[in-house]
This record gives structure tokens, C-alpha cells and sequence, in this order.
């Protein structure tokens, strides 16, 4: 079955940088877009990037171009999400997402805080 599974989270100060990672399993990983999301306290999740399988396309949400930077490795069947400049507002849940045969998949999401 489609698996998503984020790690790399965790308490980081203001202009620290953080590294997150969404392992997969159960589907041809290379063929499918991959979404980061996160889920601030008390907001609706929202886009951060995205990824084509092969990994020669990508987008932003305009708020974070510049900060975040989305790759992917499809040896790996893993996407990373590099988080710079991190700022407090960035605090938040973040998961991965796939859709596969029109079916949305969700990781649990790794909690990502940006405190002093």
C-alpha cells in the first residue's frame, strides 16, 4: 500500500536552516508529483512546493521562493524539503502528499517549531 513517511523535523531558532524528508513505498515512486504541505496552529494546511517525478520541474508558494528548496531522489524514493531562513511564522506541521489513481495520500507530517 501507498506509504508516506516525513521525518527531519524539530525545534530550530530564527534563521536556522532544517532539512525534511518524505520516504515512500508502495507505488513507482518516479512517476508521480510529490506536494509538501504544512498545517500552522489554528490554520488550514497550505502548499509549500512541489516536484515532477523526475524531478525537473518544481514550484513554490511565492511567500517561501528563495527560503525552500525542493528535491527529490528517485534511488532513494525519497523527496527533501531544505528549509533556510527559517522564521517563527514557519512553525508548523509539514507532510507530503501523492496522488496516486486519483486517490490522495498523506504522511502523519513531522513538526517543524522555530522559537528562540
Amino acid at each position: 500500500q501507498v506509504q508516506l513517511v516525513e521525518s527531519g523535523g524539530g525545534l530550530v531558532q530564527p534563521g536556522g536552516s532544517l532539512r525534511l524528508s518524505c520516504a515512500a513505498s508502495g507505488f513507482t515512486f518516479s512517476n508521480y508529483v510529490i506536494h509538501w504541505y504544512r498545517q500552522a496552529p489554528g490554520k488550514e494546511r497550505e502548499l509549500v512546493a512541489a516536484i515532477t517525478g523526475a524531478g525537473g520541474s518544481t514550484h513554490y508558494v511565492d511567500s517561501l521562493k528563495g527560503r525552500f528548496t525542493i528535491s527529490r531522489d528517485n534511488a532513494k524514493n525519497t523527496v527533501y524539503l531544505q528549509m533556510n531562513s527559517l522564521k517563527p511564522e514557519d512553525t508548523a506541521v509539514y507532510y507530503c502528499k501523492v496522488t496516486v489513481r486519483g486517490v490522495y495520500y498523506w504522511g502523519k507530517g513531522t513538526l517543524v517549531t522555530v522559537s528562540s
